[in-house]
């Protein structure tokens, strides 16, 4: 049977903060930051924002009367939980209105948590225990705040900070029957792994990399989820098979090194893969350029990307997609172009969205990192809406978005903006 995205949609906040600012501010290395990490701008969350409230506003924008009549699973994959026990997506559940009759948890594997969200739906609904039913997936996900002093990292230097890739940003999906955005094409999938401690998180505040490492095992992951879907799939043409080619990338630059591996594996020059990634890959990458590191919802976030800007993709045609989760999980997976998914994702206007963003200065990025920084772990916290100025009042109020009211003994409290 067909299963696959029936819809699909993003929100990625109200704040935007360009990249070239913060080089210029940090005295990195502009040339390094353009041609190799590939960011242009980043999204940032005010102290009231968390991957609940990214969550909810990306499945507002997805959500119809009729799909919540028909939702009866909710999977949710992030690696920003605002708890250790309790999982996002019972907020989720009750602030998107889904039917009680529904079974809804959360799933964490680092950057490979949303498509892990995405194949346990996929194969509920291919499953057919509740025929016409279907699956709403999220990944989300924000980066840590650099402020807290807890982000160490090794094999970096000032110049090329890491923190000119941070981001975040929250993918709805509606997974069924009629996927009139993209066909998955089960049991056609390769998957790799092996316990590794490249990027972790050990702490609420706490965030542990080393870049070197995690480049080396996107790579080994990349090479051994291809081979196994060789093993199960056959022998292919990886250059005739697949029209586009997606990549998970935790900065958009990662995508032509991952691309770059691939095109070595079949004996082609660097100029070959380069041209190959201009005519196969780029178009995947506008939006992610423009968010920064999305995690989990990387994959989506250029798949939109891809829908929005390749003029030359039609019904049908086959894509492949890689999927890299630190810690470490790799799936290289194909699925095919749904007949309404470019009409679809230019309906929802990403585009719009993310030039919709209010663009901020260095100093209130740090002043307001600060900020998120000093609330984590509270018993009780306030966001303060007004410490920036009219930041709020021009991004957030009216707009009827979900934030954060406060946190009292422990427990979130949410309001519509």
């Amino acid at each position: 049977m067909r299963v696959g995205i029936e819809k699909v949609d993003l929100y990625a906040g109200r704040w935007a903060l360009e990249i070239a600012d913060l080089v210029q501010a940090r005295r990195g290395d502009a040339d390094y930051v353009k041609n190799r990490i590939m960011s242009d701008s980043r999204s940032v969350y005010p102290a009231y924002e968390d991957a609940v409230t990214l969550a909810v506003n990306a499945a507002k924008r997805v959500l119809s009367p009729a799909d919540l009549a028909d939702i009866e699973l909710l999977v949710v994959g992030t690696e920003s939980a605002v708890d250790f026990g309790k999982p996002i997506s019972t907020w989720v559940h009750r602030l998107c209105e889904l039917s009680p009759n529904c079974r809804n948890f959360e799933v964490k594997h680092a950057c490979y948590g949303g498509t892990a969200a995405l194949k346990t739906a996929a194969t509920w609904v291919a499953s057919q225990v509740r025929p016409g039913k279907k699956a709403l997936v999220i990944s989300t996900d924000l980066s840590r705040s650099p402020q807290s002093g807890e982000l160490r990292l090794q094999h970096v230097t000032a110049d090329h900070s890491p923190e000119f890739i941070l981001g975040g940003c929250a993918v709805a999906a509606i997974v069924g029957e009629e996927p009139a955005v993209l066909e998955l094409e089960l049991g056609r999938e390769g998957y790799w792994t092996r316990e590794i401690a490249d990027t972790f998180r050990p702490t609420s505040t706490a965030e542990e990399a080393d870049q070197l490492e995690s480049l080396y095992s996107y790579l080994d992951a990349l090479d051994g989820a291809f081979e196994h879907f060789e093993q199960l799939a056959g022998p292919i043409d990886y250059d005739a098979l697949f029209k586009k080619h997606i990549y998970h990338v935790p900065f958009p630059g990662m995508a032509l090194q991952a691309h770059a591996s691939m095109m070595g594996r079949f004996g082609k020059s660097k100029a070959d893969a380069q041209a190959s990634f201009e005519r196969k890959v780029a178009q995947s990458l506008p939006f992610a350029r423009r968010i920064g590191t999305s995690y989990g919802a990387s994959t989506f976030v250029c798949l939109l990307g891809l829908l929005e800007t390749a003029d030359d993709l039609d019904a049908g045609d086959c894509i492949s997609l890689f999927s890299y989760g630190s810690g470490c999980q790799g799936e290289f997976y194909s699925a095919r172009i749904g007949p309404e998914a470019r009409q679809r994702v230019r309906k929802a206007n990403v585009r719009g969205h993310l030039d919709e963003r209010v663009r901020i200065t260095v100093e209130q990025y740090d002043a307001n990192e600060q900020l998120r920084s000093a609330l984590v772990d509270r018993r009780d916290a306030l966001p303060d809406r007004t410490a920036l100025g009219d930041l709020y009042e021009r991004a957030y109020a009216g707009r009827r978005l979900l934030v954060l009211k406060e946190v009292k003994s422990f427990r979130r409290e949410y309001e519509w903006s």
